[in-house]
């Protein structure tokens, strides 16, 4: 299949996904969530394939949605969805039913996330069911259309995080439970296609059994419940009289711009992270 904004490669047993836009640090516009998915269903067909990894490519997971890059744009205008139900059910595909369907994909999924890992980078990581960090990763979440991050982190740790707008570190992020193991950047690739490949040892039948068991367990304290109800109030915030979400004339949202001059010390009673003092 001849994909444009993602890599997908077989290495003996594993699916490797690969986001392809460093340009843009893998921002995810229509096109490359639908090839994300044609990828997930290659991995599905393909019995010798165990286990799929999801990865980023250029240094960076993912730094959340394309808000306005113009082959995004042109992609998505030309799927033709008119306003009104169209266009409902158009969002609702692209930021939460796909993100539902990869959670419940019948094998293994690792997200192996360095750089930064954003918004919708949270979310398709948080679809996955093992998430492996670099040790140099940070992760921003917010209100999002797929709202896991109180069945991530917790919902007073989520309150915290999301109220202020702020990044973590990938220690952080393994101590509130996003993720489960930081390594050193240059041990990232090999620790997590090593456990991948242990995990691929294990019988289909236990693993799809286990996943299943997994996630219903989550489901009986209202899992998808919860994150399809949670899109209709991002919705609402979407489109509230006098709502700004969007910084003027810039691809970037308000909240991960607050997030940005944290980092840099311009907010109330911080200091410059070490990165960027030495930027």
């Amino acid at each position: 299949m001849d994909f444009k904004d993602i890599i997908y490669a077989i290495d003996g047993p594993l699916g490797v996904i690969t986001l392809n836009r460093p340009a843009y640090r893998n921002a995810q516009g229509y096109r490359m969530l639908d090839e994300i998915d044609q990828a997930f269903g290659l991995a599905k067909a393909d019995t010798d394939v165990r286990v799929v990894v999801i990865r980023g490519a250029g240094g960076v997971f993912s730094t959340g949605h394309d808000l306005g890059t113009p082959e995004a744009t042109e992609y998505r205008e030309g799927l033709g969805a008119q306003p009104g139900i169209e266009r409902y059910d158009q969002f609702k595909r692209y930021n939460l039913d796909l993100l539902v369907a990869w959670r419940n994909f019948p094998k293994p999924t690792i997200a192996m996330v360095e750089g930064y890992c954003i918004y919708a980078g949270w979310m398709l990581a948080a679809a996955m069911d093992v998430v492996f960090a670099a040790d140099s990763a940070e992760f921003l979440g917010g209100f999002v259309e797929y709202n896991s991050i109180p069945w991530d982190i917790g919902v007073r740790r989520a309150k915290e995080l999301v109220f202020e707008s702020r990044f973590i570190s990938a220690d952080e992020a393994a101590k509130y439970g996003l993720v489960n193991r930081v390594v050193p950047l240059a041990d990232l690739e090999r620790e997590t296609f090593a456990y991948a490949r242990r995990v691929a040892e294990n019988s289909p039948e236990a693993l799809r059994m286990a996943k299943i068991q997994m996630n219903k367990a989550q489901d009986a304290q209202g899992f998808t419940n919860a994150v399809e109800d949670s899109l209709g109030d991002y919705q609402a915030m979407m489109y509230m009289p006098g709502s700004t979400m969007r910084m003027e004339g810039e691809r970037r949202l308000l909240t991960v711009d607050l997030a940005v001059k944290g980092k840099r010390g311009e907010r109330f009673g911080l200091t410059p992270t070490t990165k960027e003092k030495a930027s």
